[in-house]
C-alpha cells in the first residue's frame, strides 16, 4: 500500500472500541508534561503516526475544545474515541488516559505507594523537560500547517503576546474568538476546500438532549444538595459543578476544586499538597486529582468509592459537552465562511501553544543551561530520529536524574 492509500486508509478507516482504549492506555502511561503537552502526544499518535484525522480536522477538534470549559486534551481525546468507534470508542479512549493516574493517585492516598519528595526528584525535572519538547514538536507541526502564511502567522504571534500579557482564563477564549472573528473578516475566503467529514455518531437529537442534560445537572444537583444530607450527593455536585465551570483546564482547576474540599474539611491542607504535587508526577490528565481527593476525603465514602465517585462526576461535564458540540461543529466547519472563521481561529489556537510553551511549559522546567541542553537532545529524539514518546519519555525523565547529580 503506497502512501496515498495509507493516509486515505487512516483518515475513513474505523477501529474497534478495544483498538481505542488499547492505545489511550499506553497515551495515559506515557503521556508526561499536562494539557498542553498531551495535545503533542495525541497528534503525534494520531495525525503523524496512525492518521487517524488529518492536520486541519485535528485542529478543528482542539479548537472546539478549547472553547468549551473542562479538560481540553481529554476532551480531544473522547472526540477521537468517539469518532473512530462511536460512543464506546468515546469511554474507552477516556478510560484507557485516565485510569492509570486515577489508580496511582487513589493509591498514593492509601499510603501504598512511596512518593518521597516529588518536587526536588531528578526524574520529575525530567518529565518536566521532556514536555519542553513535545510542546515543541507539536508547535513547529501545527504551525507549518495552519500559519502558512503572514496573516495567520501574525495572528498567532498577537495572541501568544494578548496571553502572556494578560494571563486570566478569559483572555484565553477571548483571543480564540478574536482570531475567528479577524479570519471571517480578513482572511481569503477561497473555494470550499477539501475538508474531511468527521464520521459523528450523534444524532442532533441527542447532542441537543446531552446539553439540556448538562444545564438540568448543573442546575439541579446544587438544588437536591441543598434538601439531602447525603455526603455522595455533594461530592457529585462539588466536581461535576468544577468541570462545568473551569475554562483552560489543567492547573486552572486547582483554586475552584480547593475552595471545595478545604474549607468544607473534606481534605486537609497538606494532604491537599501532597496529591498535586503527586499529580504532577503522574501521566494522563491533572483532573485526576479528583480521584485523590475524594479517597483521602475525611468522610465516607472515601478510598476507592470516594475517589471513583469524585473522578466521574468530574468527568461527565466533558461528554455531555462533547457529544453535545460535536455534531453542530462538524457541520459548521464545512461551510465556506465558517472556514475562513477557523482559519483565524486555528491560528489564535497556535498563539495559544506559543504562549503555553513559554508559560508554564519552558519557565517551570528550564532552569539553567543543562536542562535547555537535555530539552534540545530531546527535541532532536523527537523531531529528527522519530524515536516513540514514550521512549523519549523515559530517557529524558533518566536524564534529568542525572543532571540532578550536577
Amino acid at each position: 500500500m503506497d502512501d496515498t492509500s495509507a493516509h486515505e486508509s487512516g483518515l475513513n478507516g474505523r477501529s474497534s472500541a478495544f483498538e481505542v482504549l488499547s492505545i489511550f492506555t499506553r497515551l495515559g502511561f506515557t503521556s508526561f508534561g499536562g494539557p498542553v503537552a498531551h495535545l503533542g502526544y495525541f497528534r503525534e499518535e494520531f495525525v503523524e503516526r496512525r492518521k487517524w484525522v488529518d492536520e486541519q480536522t485535528y485542529a478543528d477538534i482542539v479548537a472546539l475544545c478549547q472553547f468549551l470549559p473542562g479538560p481540553a486534551s481529554s476532551q480531544v481525546g473522547i472526540a477521537i474515541g468517539l469518532t473512530r468507534a462511536g460512543i464506546r470508542g468515546a469511554f474507552g479512549a477516556w478510560l484507557g488516559f485516565t485510569l492509570p493516574s486515577a489508580i496511582a493517585l487513589i493509591l498514593f492516598a492509601y499510603g501504598v505507594t512511596q512518593w518521597g519528595d516529588v518536587a526536588d526528584s531528578g526524574w520529575l525535572d525530567g518529565l518536566k523537560i521532556v514536555a519542553v519538547a513535545v510542546v515543541a514538536q507539536a508547535l513547529w507541526g501545527m504551525a507549518t500547517n495552519l500559519c502558512p502564511d503572514r496573516e495567520r502567522a501574525s495572528i498567532a504571534i498577537a495572541a501568544a503576546i494578548l496571553v502572556l500579557a494578560w494571563p486570566v482564563v478569559g483572555v484565553q477564549v477571548g483571543v480564540i474568538v478574536l482570531g475567528g472573528i479577524i479570519g471571517w473578516m480578513f482572511l481569503t475566503r477561497n473555494e470550499l476546500g477539501r475538508i474531511s467529514p468527521l464520521n459523528v455518531p450523534v444524532s442532533r437529537n441527542l447532542a441537543i438532549g446531552c446539553f439540556a442534560l448538562f444545564f438540568l445537572l448543573l442546575g439541579g444537583l446544587p438544588l437536591a444538595r441543598a434538601v439531602s444530607d447525603s455526603y455522595s450527593l455533594e461530592l457529585v455536585d462539588s466536581f461535576y459543578r468544577t468541570g462545568s465551570l473551569v475554562f483552560g483546564g489543567g492547573h486552572v482547576v486547582l483554586p475552584l476544586i480547593q475552595s471545595e474540599v478545604v474549607p468544607t474539611g473534606w481534605v486537609n491542607p497538606d494532604d491537599f499538597v501532597a496529591g498535586y504535587g503527586a499529580a504532577q508526577a503522574v501521566p494522563g490528565p491533572l483532573f485526576t486529582f479528583a480521584a485523590f481527593l475524594g479517597a483521602v476525603s475525611t468522610q465516607s465514602p472515601a478510598g476507592w468509592i470516594g475517589g471513583g465517585i469524585a473522578l466521574v462526576a468530574i468527568f461527565v461535564p466533558s461528554f455531555l459537552l462533547v457529544f453535545g458540540a460535536l455534531p453542530f461543529w462538524d457541520q459548521l466547519r464545512t461551510r465556506v465562511g465558517f472556514q475562513a472563521a477557523l482559519k483565524g481561529i486555528n491560528a489564535g489556537v497556535v498563539g495559544l501553544l506559543l504562549a503555553a510553551l513559554y508559560d508554564p511549559v519552558f519557565t517551570s522546567a528550564i532552569m539553567r543551561p543543562l536542562d535547555f541542553a537535555l530539552a534540545l537532545v530531546a527535541f532532536g529524539m523527537l523531531a529528527f530520529w522519530k524515536l516513540p514518546p514514550w521512549l523519549v519519555v523515559v530517557l529524558t525523565a533518566a536524564g534529568g536524574a542525572i543532571l540532578a547529580r550536577f
